[in-house]
């Protein structure tokens, strides 16, 4: 699969072109010119872009990249260099990749491997220090720059994507300080590498969080294995019908589930004392609190973290990033504590499955909406592509992360997900939810 950015947005861009949309219920009336296409990829679609709309049930066929962005080459002497916001707790933050290895089950996705193989990340709050950890790894970053990054309208070579570094320092001992660590699991868009949501995640674990990121193989648009060994998302089908995009993306649900599940299973092993998977930093065994669990998830992420707080008693609160139900949970609701985000378009009234997940939900619930933000603006291109379309203006900026003020748009994320755990995995009291608040104009409660 081939995906990374869902805009809905765009999905009505290439609706208004003419192209085969599938969409039962869009979720936004902005249309696009043909030249800007709908979406990011991997590699296994040249020239053409199917785009899974804010995690939902839609597939959108997207015209060609104009040869002007997708199909040139930048130069390769001089590509522009990024950098992600610096967290604002007050820890500094380490963090470790690991391979995981489920051999209760086979791979739900490759039908002839006989187990399932995963890459996480634990990032936590770290004392000492340590190289600091890249954005992406480097063959993964390689496979970006190839086959994510030129749909984007960003062509091979223009970005310095390994370079990035994150403020993580690799493999630092937790900081004892922190004490036992509330623990929040963090699933991308669907196609969308763990990698994509470090701006929230790097925050969270200079608060006080162990945050397990998790890249789901054959799915995402590329893993990278110890031993520079590339995975990258299957093939999509052929023909993408409504029905067959249906069971992809219930298909990618389930598989996410059993994941988290699985990865959840680990957590609570090393909360007992017991390894997992490589190397670990010094003070991990022990340090995490699985009595406090929470889920985040952007896009198709925040469906399952939404399935999974419903199906795992383990789990109890939850954060979903603008994305749309699939599975059962869209109709059966939660129970337990739900936060919302969405970018402007996104709707309830435009939105069957918000619509019928809100109504069927019983507990703590709030919804916020971002004025300017788009479905993009919950990732790290939020912060990336701005920098990005400074020196290359015909990147499609607002297509992908709306008008919001990029560094607004991630404090607002930040502070609102911040006191959303807090309250419900610390016990912390805020006011943060209770109304409109100025210091982020942008953001409003939605009743």
């Amino acid at each position: 699969m081939s995906v990374v950015t869902k805009n809905p947005d765009l999905a009505m861009g290439a609706q208004a072109t003419g192209l085969s949309s599938v969409s039962k219920s869009p979720t936004s009336a902005v249309t696009k010119a043909a030249g800007t296409v709908a979406r990011t990829v991997g590699g296994t679609v040249a020239g053409k872009v199917a785009g899974r709309v804010a995690g939902l049930a839609v597939l959108v066929l997207a015209v060609s990249m104009p040869a002007s962005s997708a199909g040139a080459e930048a130069d390769a002497a001089s590509p522009i260099g990024v950098s992600l916001p610096a967290p604002g707790g007050p820890y500094p933050v380490g963090t470790v990749a690991m391979r995981l290895v489920d051999r209760s089950r086979p791979d739900p996705l490759m039908a002839a491997k006989p187990y399932r193989e995963l890459m996480i990340s634990l990032w936590y709050p770290a004392a000492g220090g340590g190289p600091l950890a890249p954005h992406m790894a480097p063959l993964a970053a390689a496979d970006w720059d190839r086959r994510s990054a030129p749909p984007l309208g960003i062509a091979k070579g223009a970005v310095a994507w390994a370079a990035t570094r994150t403020h993580a320092r690799v493999g630092a001992p937790v900081d004892p300080r922190a004490g036992r660590l509330p623990v929040v699991l963090f699933s991308s868009g669907d196609g969308g590498p763990r990698t994509l949501g470090t701006t929230l995640v790097e925050d969270l674990a200079s608060r006080g969080y162990l945050v397990v990121t998790v890249d789901h193989t054959y799915e995402a648009d590329q893993v990278e294995f110890p031993g520079r060994r590339l995975v990258r998302a299957l093939p999509l089908p052929a023909k993408l019908t409504p029905k067959v995009i249906a069971k992809l993306l219930a298909d990618h649900a389930r598989a996410r589930l059993a994941d988290m599940r699985y990865v959840l299973d680990q957590v609570t092993a090393l909360a007992h004392g017991r390894p997992i998977g490589g190397e670990l930093p010094k003070g991990m065994l022990g340090a995490p609190d699985a009595s406090r669990v929470g889920a985040l998830g952007q896009s198709l992420g925040g469906s399952v973290a939404a399935q999974l707080t419903r199906d795992d008693t383990r789990v109890d609160a939850a954060v979903n990033l603008d994305g749309s139900y699939v599975g059962p949970v869209a109709t059966r609701g939660v129970a337990r504590p739900f936060l919302q985000l969405a970018a402007e378009t996104h709707t309830r009234a435009g939105e069957p499955s918000w619509k019928s997940f809100w109504r069927a939900s019983t507990g703590w619930k709030r919804e916020l909406r971002f004025k300017g933000a788009a479905h993009g603006s919950f990732t790290d291109l939020q912060p990336l592509l701005p920098q990005i379309a400074a020196k290359l203006p015909e990147v499609p900026l607002a297509d992908y992360v709306g008008t919001i003020d990029p560094s607004r748009s991630v404090a607002a994320q930040r502070a609102y997900v911040g006191a959303f755990f807090d309250l419900h995995l610390r016990g912390k009291p805020t006011r943060l939810f209770e109304g409109s608040d100025t210091r982020f104009p942008e953001v409003s409660l939605i009743p």
